[in-house]
């Protein structure tokens, strides 16, 4: 039996994954952005342990999850999940002036990663949109390109891959790996979404606590269980330490050696 903490997972595929593995067997804690989603989130998976609470568009908010989820630990496996979508149709900031889907998809599983005591196993979910876009270290947060929410969810995406190949080169004790759950017609994918939503949930579970040989590697990017080519700059191990540097920089917080 192992322990895993799954972020962003009061709805969605996060929740759907807690649940696939509650019903293995499987110890599970959950996150969810506020009080009154924790309280939803412990209704809809009464067998999780703990749900900790903090909103992770926020170097606080992220700082705070860390902190439950070393106290509620040590974990056997984190799934970084939390992300938001496509759709922004301006450019956000959050409350440390930071652009918002790169504080939520990229910086936060970052902090989370870097704070928390380390796992076994991590899990970064990214999208096959990572593949359409390049890094781009000269203009992270947006500021002076024109707005395009698409093309930053997808560096964001290509981010997560890059944060994960880093971590699996840089903490060979440590299984890290990356995946795409499909275009899936959950609140941030939209009804019309073509992918098979049984499957989304299922590769984050499998990594996480698989007995597979084939769940058992590193520096990997996987699609519905089975190895896929990701966007071939996430293997530059220059580009990999540009990301750790920026993420160091923005948030204050190593990752430690």
């Amino acid at each position: 039996m192992s322990k895993v903490f799954i972020t962003g997972s009061s709805t969605g595929l996060g929740l759907m994954a807690g649940r696939l593995l509650a019903e293995e067997g499987h110890q599970v804690v959950l996150h969810a952005r506020d009080a009154a989603r924790a309280d939803g989130t412990r209704r809809a998976l009464p067998q999780a342990e703990a749900v900790a609470v903090g909103d992770l568009s926020s170097l606080a908010g992220a700082r705070a999850v860390a902190e439950q989820a070393n106290r509620l630990g040590p974990f056997d496996a984190v799934i970084h999940n939390a992300g938001v979508g496509y759709r922004e149709r301006r450019r956000i900031e959050t409350e440390d002036g930071l652009l918002h889907v790169f504080a939520i998809n990229t910086l936060a599983p970052y902090v989370l990663t870097a704070l928390m005591q380390r796992p076994a196993r991590l899990v970064y979910l990214s999208s096959g949109m990572h593949r359409s876009t390049e890094a781009n270290f000269d203009d992270l947060l947006w500021e002076t390109r024109h707005w395009d929410g698409a093309e930053a969810y997808a560096e964001s995406k290509l981010h997560d891959v890059l944060l994960a190949f880093a971590v699996a080169r840089r903490w060979p004790g440590v299984l890290s790996n990356a995946l795409e759950p499909g275009w899936v017609p959950t609140r941030m994918g939209g009804p019309g979404a073509p992918d098979d939503m049984d499957q989304a949930h299922r590769t984050q579970a499998w990594l996480a606590v698989g007995d597979d040989p084939a769940a058992k590697v590193s520096g990997q990017y996987f699609y519905h269980m089975r190895p896929r080519t990701p966007n071939p700059q996430v293997h530059d191990a220059g580009l990999q330490d540009r990301l750790i540097e920026a993420c160091e920089r923005l948030s204050g917080i190593a990752l430690p050696s």
